[in-house]
């Protein structure tokens, strides 16, 4: 098996999780079969001294059609 891997950046106004649901939604629109996911690096976009975005870049792993 052979699989390639992409990075995703998802957001969300609710949580970590969501952003992270929202980059593999977003992938799936375009990508087919993949297999496993991997939150990279979690951020926060701040806004007065709130958090005003969630951002979750995830790496995605699909496998290589031959």
């Amino acid at each position: 098996m052979t699989q390639k891997v992409i990075e995703v950046v998802g957001t969300s106004k609710q949580s970590f999780a969501k952003a992270a649901e929202s980059a593999v939604a977003e992938a799936a629109k375009t990508v087919r079969g993949m297999k496993w996911a991997h939150v990279e690096s979690l951020d926060m976009q701040l806004e007065n001294g709130k958090v005003a975005l969630y951002r979750a870049t995830t790496k995605i792993y699909f496998d290589v059609e031959k």
